[in-house]
């Protein structure tokens, strides 16, 4: 169960396709092999409201948080982490290269007795899959 939240800064709605992002990195957190695919989600949110460094209207940002239930040692966590930041760089290349643009992200476990779930999606799976 890895939950993705993007935060991001609104001027960049002309800039990123945001559904593809969302799509990028779904397709990231399976192909570590360290996430179940009935329980990834991926989300953006766009902030209206930012001040970035100098304030120029130009800078940009995308955070990216990847929450998840704890149970995974700290080596598959990094290598996990620096698979889906790698998959973000390449899709968000275009941007980073013009225009001013910061990009970071986090990946934090969830204590599971403080987080319950319920999901009915398995049920509702094909048996095969499409990445």
């Amino acid at each position: 169960m890895p939950h993705f939240s993007i935060e991001y800064s609104a001027n960049l709605e002309k800039k990123i396709n945001m559904k593809e992002l969302c799509n990028v990195l779904r397709i990231a957190g399976i192909e570590t092999g360290v996430f179940p695919v009935k329980g990834i989600r991926v989300r953006a949110i766009c902030c209206d409201h930012y001040a970035i460094a100098d304030n120029n209207p130009q800078n940009g940002f995308i955070d990216i948080s990847v929450r998840l239930r704890e149970g995974r040692d700290m080596e598959v966590r990094k290598e996990a982490t620096e698979h889906i930041f790698q998959a973000a760089k390449k899709f968000l290349k275009p941007v980073l290269d013009t225009s001013p643009f910061a990009l970071s992200m986090e990946m934090r476990n969830i204590d599971a007795e403080l987080s319950p779930k319920e999901n009915s999606i398995p049920k509702f799976m094909k048996e095969s899959q499409d990445v």
